[in-house]
Protein backbone atom coordinates (compact mmCIF):
# COMPACT_ATOMS: atom_id res chain seq x y z
CA UNK A 1 0.00 0.00 0.00
CA UNK A 2 1.81 3.27 -1.31
CA UNK A 3 1.20 6.45 0.89
CA UNK A 4 0.95 10.03 -0.28
CA UNK A 5 3.27 12.29 -1.01
CA UNK A 6 3.99 15.92 -1.81
CA UNK A 7 4.81 17.05 -5.20
CA UNK A 8 5.67 19.68 -7.44
CA UNK A 9 4.69 20.11 -10.92
CA UNK A 10 6.93 19.07 -13.38
CA UNK A 11 7.49 22.56 -15.29
CA UNK A 12 7.68 23.50 -11.70
CA UNK A 13 10.74 21.19 -11.20
CA UNK A 14 12.64 21.99 -13.89
CA UNK A 15 12.16 25.93 -13.41
CA UNK A 16 14.15 25.66 -10.25
CA UNK A 17 16.70 22.53 -10.50
CA UNK A 18 18.62 20.79 -13.13
CA UNK A 19 18.01 17.06 -13.01
CA UNK A 20 21.18 14.16 -12.73
CA UNK A 21 20.92 11.20 -13.31
CA UNK A 22 22.74 7.73 -12.89
CA UNK A 23 21.04 4.42 -14.61
CA UNK A 24 22.68 0.68 -13.45
CA UNK A 25 21.32 -1.61 -15.22
CA UNK A 26 21.71 -5.89 -14.43
CA UNK A 27 22.00 -7.56 -17.35
CA UNK A 28 20.92 -11.75 -16.70
CA UNK A 29 23.41 -13.83 -19.21
CA UNK A 30 22.03 -16.41 -20.87
CA UNK A 31 24.56 -18.99 -20.05
CA UNK A 32 23.66 -22.40 -19.55
CA UNK A 33 25.44 -22.66 -16.37
CA UNK A 34 25.93 -20.41 -13.47
CA UNK A 35 29.11 -17.79 -12.84
CA UNK A 36 31.11 -19.58 -10.57
CA UNK A 37 29.86 -23.60 -10.41
CA UNK A 38 28.08 -26.02 -13.05
CA UNK A 39 24.74 -25.94 -11.91
CA UNK A 40 22.38 -25.31 -14.67
CA UNK A 41 20.70 -21.60 -14.88
CA UNK A 42 17.54 -23.48 -17.16
CA UNK A 43 14.00 -21.77 -15.48
CA UNK A 44 10.98 -23.82 -14.38
CA UNK A 45 12.57 -26.53 -12.10
CA UNK A 46 11.24 -26.77 -8.35
CA UNK A 47 12.65 -24.56 -5.74
CA UNK A 48 16.31 -24.83 -4.74
CA UNK A 49 16.92 -28.73 -6.98
CA UNK A 50 19.62 -26.48 -9.25
CA UNK A 51 22.45 -25.76 -5.97
CA UNK A 52 25.40 -27.19 -4.93
CA UNK A 53 28.03 -26.66 -2.35
CA UNK A 54 29.57 -23.92 -4.22
CA UNK A 55 26.37 -21.49 -4.78
CA UNK A 56 25.43 -22.56 -1.42
CA UNK A 57 28.27 -21.40 -0.12
CA UNK A 58 29.13 -24.89 2.14
CA UNK A 59 32.69 -24.30 3.95
CA UNK A 60 35.30 -25.57 1.66
CA UNK A 61 33.68 -25.26 -1.88
CA UNK A 62 35.82 -23.06 -4.35
CA UNK A 63 34.49 -21.05 -6.72
CA UNK A 64 35.43 -21.61 -10.46
CA UNK A 65 34.90 -19.03 -13.19
CA UNK A 66 32.23 -19.16 -16.43
CA UNK A 67 34.71 -18.56 -19.26
CA UNK A 68 31.19 -17.71 -21.34
CA UNK A 69 30.24 -14.94 -18.82
CA UNK A 70 34.14 -13.49 -19.33
CA UNK A 71 33.47 -13.65 -23.19
CA UNK A 72 30.30 -11.95 -22.80
CA UNK A 73 31.15 -9.64 -20.66
CA UNK A 74 33.68 -8.72 -23.19
CA UNK A 75 31.30 -8.66 -25.98
CA UNK A 76 29.31 -6.14 -24.06
CA UNK A 77 32.02 -3.67 -23.08
CA UNK A 78 33.47 -3.51 -26.42
CA UNK A 79 29.61 -2.89 -28.17
CA UNK A 80 29.16 0.14 -25.69
CA UNK A 81 32.74 1.55 -26.54
CA UNK A 82 34.22 0.63 -23.58
CA UNK A 83 38.25 -0.10 -22.75
CA UNK A 84 38.57 -3.32 -22.07
CA UNK A 85 41.39 -4.31 -18.78
CA UNK A 86 44.72 -6.31 -19.43
CA UNK A 87 44.01 -7.88 -15.94
CA UNK A 88 40.86 -7.77 -13.59
CA UNK A 89 39.80 -9.34 -10.19
CA UNK A 90 36.67 -10.08 -8.85
CA UNK A 91 35.98 -8.63 -5.11
CA UNK A 92 33.54 -9.62 -2.02
CA UNK A 93 31.14 -7.30 -1.49
CA UNK A 94 29.55 -7.72 2.06
CA UNK A 95 26.24 -6.93 3.83
CA UNK A 96 23.73 -9.00 5.10
CA UNK A 97 21.91 -11.11 2.14
CA UNK A 98 18.99 -13.45 3.00
CA UNK A 99 18.65 -14.71 -0.01
CA UNK A 100 22.66 -14.84 -0.91
CA UNK A 101 23.94 -18.12 1.28
CA UNK A 102 27.22 -17.18 1.27
CA UNK A 103 26.07 -13.47 2.98
CA UNK A 104 28.76 -12.09 0.14
CA UNK A 105 28.33 -11.25 -3.10
CA UNK A 106 30.96 -11.97 -5.86
CA UNK A 107 31.35 -8.69 -8.05
CA UNK A 108 33.85 -6.52 -9.03
CA UNK A 109 34.81 -3.07 -7.76
CA UNK A 110 37.41 -1.33 -8.39
CA UNK A 111 38.81 -3.54 -11.08
CA UNK A 112 36.20 -4.02 -13.60
CA UNK A 113 36.10 -5.80 -16.75
CA UNK A 114 35.13 -2.59 -19.18
CA UNK A 115 35.05 0.94 -17.86
CA UNK A 116 35.34 4.29 -19.78
CA UNK A 117 32.57 3.71 -22.71
CA UNK A 118 29.64 5.20 -23.66
CA UNK A 119 26.21 4.48 -26.05
CA UNK A 120 24.32 7.08 -28.18
CA UNK A 121 20.45 6.62 -28.19
CA UNK A 122 17.85 8.26 -30.33
CA UNK A 123 14.68 10.13 -28.80
CA UNK A 124 11.43 10.13 -30.21
CA UNK A 125 11.69 13.00 -32.53
CA UNK A 126 15.11 11.67 -33.90
CA UNK A 127 17.55 13.68 -31.57
CA UNK A 128 20.75 11.38 -30.54
CA UNK A 129 21.61 11.60 -26.64
CA UNK A 130 25.36 10.50 -25.80
CA UNK A 131 25.35 8.52 -22.77
CA UNK A 132 28.72 7.90 -20.78
CA UNK A 133 29.40 4.51 -19.76
CA UNK A 134 31.41 4.38 -16.16
CA UNK A 135 31.89 0.32 -16.01
CA UNK A 136 30.36 -3.05 -16.91
CA UNK A 137 31.41 -5.63 -14.57
CA UNK A 138 30.50 -9.22 -13.83
CA UNK A 139 28.81 -10.14 -10.60
CA UNK A 140 26.26 -13.28 -9.46
CA UNK A 141 22.91 -12.94 -9.16
CA UNK A 142 20.73 -13.77 -5.34
CA UNK A 143 18.41 -15.97 -4.38
CA UNK A 144 14.47 -15.19 -4.41
CA UNK A 145 12.30 -14.80 -1.11
CA UNK A 146 9.03 -15.00 -1.34
CA UNK A 147 7.00 -13.17 1.50
CA UNK A 148 3.83 -15.17 2.56
CA UNK A 149 1.75 -13.25 4.47
CA UNK A 150 0.64 -9.89 4.37
CA UNK A 151 -0.89 -7.61 2.17
CA UNK A 152 1.89 -6.27 -0.15
CA UNK A 153 3.78 -9.10 -0.96
CA UNK A 154 7.00 -7.43 0.66
CA UNK A 155 8.83 -8.35 3.81
CA UNK A 156 6.71 -6.23 5.61
CA UNK A 157 3.65 -7.99 6.94
CA UNK A 158 4.84 -10.98 6.22
CA UNK A 159 4.30 -13.71 8.39
CA UNK A 160 7.42 -15.64 6.97
CA UNK A 161 9.46 -15.98 3.98
CA UNK A 162 10.64 -19.20 1.69
CA UNK A 163 13.79 -18.92 -0.01
CA UNK A 164 14.86 -20.38 -3.35
CA UNK A 165 18.48 -20.56 -4.47
CA UNK A 166 18.21 -21.45 -7.68
CA UNK A 167 19.02 -18.37 -9.14
CA UNK A 168 21.25 -17.68 -6.53
CA UNK A 169 24.82 -17.49 -8.29
CA UNK A 170 23.24 -16.89 -12.04
CA UNK A 171 25.49 -14.37 -14.10
CA UNK A 172 25.12 -11.11 -14.02
CA UNK A 173 26.56 -7.69 -15.78
CA UNK A 174 26.09 -4.73 -14.21
CA UNK A 175 26.14 -1.58 -16.74
CA UNK A 176 26.63 1.55 -14.72
CA UNK A 177 26.35 5.01 -16.57
CA UNK A 178 28.29 8.37 -15.73
CA UNK A 179 26.42 10.83 -14.21
CA UNK A 180 23.95 11.85 -17.11
CA UNK A 181 23.55 15.69 -16.57
CA UNK A 182 22.42 18.23 -19.43
CA UNK A 183 19.24 15.98 -20.30
CA UNK A 184 16.73 18.70 -18.66
CA UNK A 185 12.76 18.22 -18.95
CA UNK A 186 13.92 15.50 -21.28
CA UNK A 187 15.97 13.44 -18.53
CA UNK A 188 13.00 10.36 -18.19
CA UNK A 189 13.10 10.74 -21.35
CA UNK A 190 16.50 10.01 -22.01
CA UNK A 191 16.31 7.45 -19.54
CA UNK A 192 13.70 5.28 -21.30
CA UNK A 193 15.54 5.65 -24.30
CA UNK A 194 18.94 4.58 -22.90
CA UNK A 195 17.75 1.44 -21.43
CA UNK A 196 15.57 0.37 -24.43
CA UNK A 197 18.86 0.56 -26.81
CA UNK A 198 20.76 -1.21 -24.31
CA UNK A 199 18.00 -3.77 -24.14
CA UNK A 200 18.35 -4.02 -28.27
CA UNK A 201 22.04 -4.04 -28.32
CA UNK A 202 22.41 -6.74 -25.58
CA UNK A 203 19.73 -8.88 -27.45
CA UNK A 204 21.76 -8.16 -31.12
CA UNK A 205 24.67 -9.30 -29.21
CA UNK A 206 22.70 -12.83 -28.25
CA UNK A 207 24.09 -12.86 -24.50
CA UNK A 208 20.75 -12.42 -23.23
CA UNK A 209 17.16 -12.05 -24.08
CA UNK A 210 17.06 -9.09 -22.08
CA UNK A 211 13.27 -9.79 -21.08
CA UNK A 212 12.69 -6.74 -18.58
CA UNK A 213 8.99 -8.64 -17.55
CA UNK A 214 11.28 -12.07 -16.78
CA UNK A 215 13.88 -10.10 -14.38
CA UNK A 216 16.62 -10.88 -17.24
CA UNK A 217 17.09 -7.26 -17.30
CA UNK A 218 16.10 -4.68 -13.90
CA UNK A 219 17.54 -0.85 -14.18
CA UNK A 220 17.95 1.08 -10.78
CA UNK A 221 17.22 4.56 -11.24
CA UNK A 222 19.37 7.25 -9.21
CA UNK A 223 18.04 10.67 -9.41
CA UNK A 224 19.31 14.00 -7.45
CA UNK A 225 18.92 17.53 -8.65
CA UNK A 226 20.75 20.56 -8.83
CA UNK A 227 19.63 23.80 -8.12
CA UNK A 228 19.84 26.16 -11.09
CA UNK A 229 23.18 27.66 -11.19
CA UNK A 230 25.31 25.13 -9.80
CA UNK A 231 27.23 22.61 -10.39
CA UNK A 232 27.32 20.70 -6.95
CA UNK A 233 25.03 17.10 -6.84
CA UNK A 234 22.36 16.33 -4.61
CA UNK A 235 21.93 13.53 -2.64
CA UNK A 236 20.63 11.11 -4.68
CA UNK A 237 17.79 8.38 -4.37
CA UNK A 238 17.57 4.97 -5.92
CA UNK A 239 15.16 3.48 -7.03
CA UNK A 240 15.49 -0.39 -7.50
CA UNK A 241 14.71 -2.91 -9.82
CA UNK A 242 12.62 -1.16 -12.12
CA UNK A 243 11.37 -3.90 -14.33
CA UNK A 244 10.02 -2.09 -17.70
CA UNK A 245 10.91 0.85 -19.84
CA UNK A 246 7.77 2.63 -19.20
CA UNK A 247 8.47 2.56 -15.58
CA UNK A 248 11.86 3.62 -15.69
CA UNK A 249 10.51 7.02 -17.36
CA UNK A 250 7.70 7.27 -15.16
CA UNK A 251 10.21 6.50 -11.88
CA UNK A 252 12.66 9.12 -12.97
CA UNK A 253 9.72 12.11 -13.52
CA UNK A 254 8.17 10.88 -10.28
CA UNK A 255 11.57 11.10 -8.21
CA UNK A 256 12.16 14.51 -10.25
CA UNK A 257 8.86 15.92 -8.09
CA UNK A 258 9.58 14.78 -4.92
CA UNK A 259 12.98 15.94 -4.67
CA UNK A 260 11.60 19.25 -5.80
CA UNK A 261 8.55 19.45 -3.49
CA UNK A 262 11.17 18.00 -0.29
CA UNK A 263 13.83 20.49 -1.38
CA UNK A 264 11.12 24.01 -2.29
CA UNK A 265 10.10 22.87 1.51
CA UNK A 266 13.18 23.17 3.26
CA UNK A 267 13.62 19.67 3.98
CA UNK A 268 16.58 17.06 2.78
CA UNK A 269 16.78 14.70 0.81
CA UNK A 270 17.90 11.19 2.38
CA UNK A 271 19.71 8.70 0.76
CA UNK A 272 18.09 5.66 -0.12
CA UNK A 273 16.80 2.67 -1.59
CA UNK A 274 13.17 3.23 -3.13
CA UNK A 275 10.40 0.72 -4.71
CA UNK A 276 8.51 1.60 -7.91
CA UNK A 277 4.97 0.88 -7.94
CA UNK A 278 3.17 0.41 -11.47
CA UNK A 279 -0.23 1.15 -10.34
CA UNK A 280 0.25 4.46 -9.25
CA UNK A 281 3.59 5.69 -10.72
CA UNK A 282 5.09 6.42 -7.60
CA UNK A 283 8.27 5.36 -5.38
CA UNK A 284 8.35 4.90 -1.79
CA UNK A 285 11.24 4.20 0.84
CA UNK A 286 13.23 1.25 1.20
CA UNK A 287 16.15 1.09 2.88
CA UNK A 288 19.29 4.03 3.83
CA UNK A 289 21.74 3.55 1.52
CA UNK A 290 25.07 2.24 1.74
CA UNK A 291 28.60 4.24 0.84
CA UNK A 292 30.68 1.51 -1.13
CA UNK A 293 32.66 1.66 2.15
CA UNK A 294 30.12 -0.02 3.98
CA UNK A 295 30.11 -2.85 2.14
CA UNK A 296 33.64 -3.79 2.75
CA UNK A 297 34.82 -5.05 -0.49
CA UNK A 298 38.28 -6.74 -0.57
CA UNK A 299 40.04 -9.23 -3.09
CA UNK A 300 38.23 -12.52 -3.39
CA UNK A 301 40.95 -14.81 -2.35
CA UNK A 302 39.50 -17.93 -4.25
CA UNK A 303 39.39 -17.19 -8.10
CA UNK A 304 42.17 -15.67 -9.76
CA UNK A 305 42.40 -12.81 -11.88
CA UNK A 306 40.80 -12.31 -15.01
CA UNK A 307 43.59 -11.12 -17.93
CA UNK A 308 42.06 -11.46 -21.32
CA UNK A 309 44.75 -10.98 -24.10
CA UNK A 310 44.56 -9.10 -26.96
CA UNK A 311 44.18 -11.53 -29.72
CA UNK A 312 41.00 -12.86 -27.91
CA UNK A 313 39.71 -9.38 -27.41
CA UNK A 314 40.20 -8.51 -30.90
CA UNK A 315 38.61 -11.64 -31.80
CA UNK A 316 35.54 -10.45 -30.51
CA UNK A 317 35.72 -7.24 -31.62
CA UNK A 318 35.81 -8.30 -35.30
CA UNK A 319 32.87 -10.38 -33.84
CA UNK A 320 30.64 -7.92 -33.25
CA UNK A 321 27.08 -7.56 -35.42
CA UNK A 322 26.00 -5.05 -36.80
CA UNK A 323 25.00 -2.72 -33.57
CA UNK A 324 20.97 -1.49 -33.58
CA UNK A 325 21.31 2.11 -34.06
CA UNK A 326 23.44 1.30 -37.32
CA UNK A 327 21.34 -0.96 -38.48
CA UNK A 328 18.11 0.99 -37.63
CA UNK A 329 19.77 3.66 -39.89
CA UNK A 330 20.45 1.55 -42.77
CA UNK A 331 16.78 0.17 -43.11
CA UNK A 332 15.30 3.65 -42.81
CA UNK A 333 17.25 4.50 -45.84
CA UNK A 334 16.56 1.04 -47.72
CA UNK A 335 12.61 1.79 -46.93
CA UNK A 336 12.51 4.70 -47.78
CA UNK A 337 10.56 5.49 -44.44
CA UNK A 338 10.41 8.45 -41.89
CA UNK A 339 12.11 8.54 -38.30
CA UNK A 340 8.75 8.75 -36.99
CA UNK A 341 7.60 5.62 -38.74
CA UNK A 342 10.60 3.67 -37.44
CA UNK A 343 9.68 4.53 -33.85
CA UNK A 344 6.70 3.50 -34.67
CA UNK A 345 7.77 0.06 -35.75
CA UNK A 346 10.18 0.19 -32.91
CA UNK A 347 7.23 1.23 -30.33
CA UNK A 348 5.28 -1.60 -31.45
CA UNK A 349 8.33 -4.03 -31.10
CA UNK A 350 7.76 -5.50 -34.67
CA UNK A 351 11.28 -4.51 -36.01
CA UNK A 352 12.82 -8.08 -36.05
CA UNK A 353 9.11 -9.88 -37.30
CA UNK A 354 9.01 -7.83 -40.25
CA UNK A 355 12.98 -8.46 -41.02
CA UNK A 356 12.36 -11.98 -40.82
CA UNK A 357 9.16 -11.66 -42.89
CA UNK A 358 11.55 -9.91 -45.92
CA UNK A 359 14.26 -12.16 -45.58
CA UNK A 360 11.45 -15.03 -46.39
CA UNK A 361 10.74 -13.36 -49.06
CA UNK A 362 8.23 -10.39 -48.83
CA UNK A 363 8.93 -6.69 -50.08
CA UNK A 364 9.39 -4.58 -47.33
CA UNK A 365 5.88 -2.25 -47.91
CA UNK A 366 3.98 -5.39 -47.71
CA UNK A 367 5.97 -6.83 -44.54
CA UNK A 368 5.58 -3.15 -43.01
CA UNK A 369 1.69 -3.30 -43.58
CA UNK A 370 0.62 -6.61 -41.91
CA UNK A 371 3.04 -6.76 -39.07
CA UNK A 372 1.54 -2.92 -38.23
CA UNK A 373 -1.73 -3.00 -39.18
CA UNK A 374 -3.27 -6.52 -38.67
CA UNK A 375 -1.35 -8.20 -36.77
CA UNK A 376 -0.33 -5.21 -34.02
CA UNK A 377 -4.35 -5.00 -33.39
CA UNK A 378 -4.47 -8.28 -32.96
CA UNK A 379 -1.44 -8.38 -30.42
CA UNK A 380 -3.06 -5.68 -28.79
CA UNK A 381 -6.77 -6.84 -28.56
CA UNK A 382 -5.09 -10.35 -26.80
CA UNK A 383 -2.77 -8.18 -24.84
CA UNK A 384 0.59 -10.69 -26.93
CA UNK A 385 3.22 -9.12 -27.81
CA UNK A 386 3.80 -8.87 -31.46
CA UNK A 387 6.31 -11.82 -31.69
CA UNK A 388 4.83 -13.43 -29.07
CA UNK A 389 1.98 -14.19 -31.52
CA UNK A 390 0.93 -17.65 -32.99
CA UNK A 391 1.86 -16.62 -36.91
CA UNK A 392 5.83 -16.58 -37.93
CA UNK A 393 7.12 -14.18 -40.74
CA UNK A 394 7.58 -16.60 -42.92
CA UNK A 395 3.34 -17.21 -42.93
CA UNK A 396 3.46 -13.92 -43.12
CA UNK A 397 5.47 -13.75 -46.25
CA UNK A 398 3.49 -16.68 -47.63
CA UNK A 399 0.11 -14.96 -47.17
CA UNK A 400 2.06 -11.90 -48.88
CA UNK A 401 2.86 -14.08 -51.62
CA UNK A 402 -0.73 -15.03 -52.07
CA UNK A 403 -1.77 -11.73 -52.72
CA UNK A 404 1.05 -10.81 -55.09
CA UNK A 405 0.05 -14.07 -57.24
CA UNK A 406 -4.04 -12.61 -56.53
CA UNK A 407 -5.20 -15.46 -55.13
CA UNK A 408 -5.86 -13.64 -52.58
CA UNK A 409 -7.30 -10.21 -52.25
CA UNK A 410 -7.10 -7.67 -48.90
CA UNK A 411 -9.97 -9.00 -46.99
CA UNK A 412 -9.51 -12.43 -47.75
CA UNK A 413 -5.52 -12.09 -46.88
CA UNK A 414 -7.02 -11.47 -42.97
CA UNK A 415 -9.29 -14.06 -42.78
CA UNK A 416 -6.29 -16.23 -43.57
CA UNK A 417 -4.32 -14.12 -40.70
CA UNK A 418 -7.37 -15.08 -38.40
CA UNK A 419 -7.15 -18.75 -39.11
CA UNK A 420 -3.63 -18.99 -39.03
CA UNK A 421 -3.53 -16.98 -35.55
CA UNK A 422 -6.73 -19.20 -34.70
CA UNK A 423 -4.45 -22.47 -35.19
CA UNK A 424 -6.01 -23.56 -38.36
CA UNK A 425 -2.71 -24.41 -39.80
CA UNK A 426 -0.65 -23.07 -42.20
CA UNK A 427 -2.10 -19.90 -44.82
CA UNK A 428 -2.24 -22.76 -47.18
CA UNK A 429 -4.20 -24.95 -45.10
CA UNK A 430 -6.00 -22.10 -44.21
CA UNK A 431 -7.09 -21.11 -47.28
CA UNK A 432 -8.63 -24.72 -48.60
CA UNK A 433 -10.53 -25.66 -45.40
CA UNK A 434 -12.35 -21.97 -44.99
CA UNK A 435 -12.22 -21.37 -49.32
CA UNK A 436 -10.87 -18.54 -49.19
CA UNK A 437 -9.14 -18.24 -53.07
CA UNK A 438 -10.09 -15.19 -54.89
CA UNK A 439 -12.66 -16.07 -57.72
CA UNK A 440 -10.25 -16.22 -60.66
CA UNK A 441 -13.21 -17.86 -63.25
CA UNK A 442 -13.83 -15.07 -65.90
CA UNK A 443 -17.68 -16.76 -66.64
CA UNK A 444 -18.50 -16.51 -63.01
CA UNK A 445 -17.12 -13.33 -62.40
CA UNK A 446 -18.50 -12.13 -66.00
CA UNK A 447 -21.75 -13.70 -64.80
CA UNK A 448 -21.66 -12.29 -61.24
CA UNK A 449 -21.36 -8.84 -63.06
CA UNK A 450 -24.03 -9.19 -65.24
CA UNK A 451 -26.41 -10.28 -62.19
CA UNK A 452 -25.10 -7.16 -60.68
CA UNK A 453 -25.84 -4.48 -63.65
CA UNK A 454 -29.52 -6.36 -64.29
CA UNK A 455 -30.31 -5.67 -60.62
CA UNK A 456 -29.02 -1.77 -60.72
CA UNK A 457 -30.60 -0.22 -63.66
CA UNK A 458 -30.52 3.02 -62.32
CA UNK A 459 -26.70 3.01 -61.11
CA UNK A 460 -25.88 0.95 -64.55
CA UNK A 461 -27.49 4.29 -66.29
CA UNK A 462 -25.55 6.57 -64.20
CA UNK A 463 -22.33 5.42 -65.52
CA UNK A 464 -23.16 4.82 -69.52
CA UNK A 465 -24.11 8.49 -68.50
CA UNK A 466 -20.32 8.75 -67.90
CA UNK A 467 -20.75 8.94 -63.94
CA UNK A 468 -17.38 6.26 -63.79
CA UNK A 469 -17.37 6.56 -59.69
CA UNK A 470 -20.58 5.12 -59.51
CA UNK A 471 -19.41 1.80 -60.29
CA UNK A 472 -18.16 1.42 -56.33
CA UNK A 473 -21.81 0.39 -56.03
CA UNK A 474 -21.56 -2.35 -58.60
CA UNK A 475 -18.12 -3.39 -57.32
CA UNK A 476 -19.94 -3.64 -54.01
CA UNK A 477 -22.80 -5.77 -55.35
CA UNK A 478 -20.41 -8.30 -56.83
CA UNK A 479 -18.07 -8.67 -53.74
CA UNK A 480 -21.11 -9.23 -52.02
CA UNK A 481 -22.27 -12.35 -53.51
CA UNK A 482 -18.97 -13.54 -54.23
CA UNK A 483 -18.27 -13.45 -50.57
CA UNK A 484 -15.44 -10.79 -51.01
CA UNK A 485 -13.75 -13.94 -53.00
CA UNK A 486 -13.21 -11.23 -56.49
CA UNK A 487 -10.82 -9.20 -57.62
CA UNK A 488 -11.95 -6.06 -57.10
CA UNK A 489 -10.18 -3.77 -59.97
CA UNK A 490 -10.81 -7.11 -62.42
CA UNK A 491 -14.65 -6.63 -61.38
CA UNK A 492 -14.38 -3.22 -62.29
CA UNK A 493 -12.94 -3.49 -65.61
CA UNK A 494 -15.60 -6.38 -66.56
CA UNK A 495 -18.23 -3.45 -65.75
CA UNK A 496 -17.20 -1.28 -67.50
CA UNK A 497 -16.42 -3.25 -70.60
CA UNK A 498 -20.05 -4.85 -70.30
CA UNK A 499 -21.45 -1.46 -70.30
CA UNK A 500 -19.26 -0.12 -73.07
CA UNK A 501 -17.63 2.87 -71.06
CA UNK A 502 -14.27 3.29 -71.24
CA UNK A 503 -12.56 3.33 -67.64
Amino acid sequence: MTTTTDLVSYEDALASYDPVMGLEVHVELGTRTKMFCGCSTALGAGPNTQTCPVCLGMPGALPVVNATGVESAITIGLALNCEIAEWCRFARKNYFYPDMPKNFQTSQYDEPIAFDGYLDVQLEDGETFRVQIERAHMEEDTGKSTHVGGATGRIHGASHSLLDYNRAGIPLIEIVTKPITGAGERAPEVARAYVRELRELIRALGVSDARMEMGQMRCDVNLSLMPKGTETFGTRSETKNVNSLRSVERAARFEIQRHAAVLNGGGTIVQETRHFHEDTGSTTSGRVKEEAEDYRYFPEPDLVPVAPSREWVEELRAALPELPLVRRSRLREEWGISGTEMQAILNAGALDPIVATIDAGADAASARKWWMGELARSANESGTALDELAITPEQVARVTELVTKGDLNDKLARQVIEGVLAGEGTPDEVVDKRGLKVVSDEGALTTAVDEAIAGNPAIADKIRGGKVAAAGALVGAVMKATRGQADAARVKELILERLGVEG
